[in-house]
This record gives C-alpha cells, structure tokens and sequence, in this order.
C-alpha cells in the first residue's frame, strides 16, 4: 500500500517537472527574436491590398527592422488611423442650416506610439425620421 502512494508521489513529481520545463520552453521561444533594442519605433498598418483587411506594420530601433502582422476592420473610421482609439460623445442636436449632426471624441489610447490628434469631431447627416418618444398610446377615461 506504501509503495503504491509513494509510486503515485513520484509520477505526480515528474508530471509536475515536466510542464515547468515545457513552459519555460515556450516562454524562452517567444523571447528568442534576436533582438535586444527595446525602443522600437513602429509605422502605421498598411493593408495589402485596398485600404482594409489583412496587412503589415514595419517597425525600426537603432539599425534593426522587422514586420508585424496587423489588421485594419474594414469598416474603421479611415480618417482617425486605426492606431488611435477614441471615447466618443453622444451625438448632438441637428443643426438646421447644415443639416448635419456633431459629436467629439476625446483620445483614449494611442497603440504603437502612433501620432494621433487629443480631440477629434465627426459629423453625419440628420436622419430624415421623425422619431416618436412615446411607445405606445393611451387615453383617460372621464368618469
């Protein structure tokens, strides 16, 4: 009965020694791109082929280059990059002369030290609904 407990300790050892050793492995894999240059300096994605989808980034530090993998949606908003991510407002009345709604976004986070502008504003045309507040109707009933 002994032996069996402590032949079960011993295999429960190994196993444990082993997955500590295959994930150090994998931790040194991910470290092993030969590069020691810890300021990289990276460009903005650019697709393969239109102005969205599947692309490459190329980044530089001291006289080393490399290129990532990247992906810009296809239905981003072009003008801001997809680089800079932004916390927008709700949108805005409709303005009468220009037909138009507004709203602003303030910059929530900037990725691969990109270029990106603190307050952004955007604009789309007023719908031509009228919305209606109430959900349903009702009626008083006089007594």
């Amino acid at each position: 009965m002994q032996i069996r407990g402590l032949f079960l300790l011993l295999l429960m050892l190994i196993l444990l020694a082993a997955t500590t050793e295959a994930g150090k492995n994998k931790k040194e894999k991910a470290k092993k791109d030969g590069s020691k240059c810890e300021d990289w300096r990276w460009g903005p994605c650019v697709p393969n082929s239109k102005d969205c989808g599947l692309g490459y980034r190329e980044g530089t530090c001291k006289d080393e280059s490399k290129k990532l993998k990247c992906k810009i949606p296809c239905n981003w908003k072009k003008k801001f990059g997809a680089d800079c991510k932004y916390k927008f407002e709700s949108w805005g009345g409709c303005s009468a002369q220009t037909g138009m709604k507004t709203r602003s976004g303030i910059l929530k986070k900037a990725l691969y030290n990109a270029q990106c502008e603190e307050i952004v504003y955007v604009t789309k045309p007023c719908s031509s609904k009228i919305k209606s507040k109430s959900k349903g109707q009702f009626s008083l009933l006089s007594p």
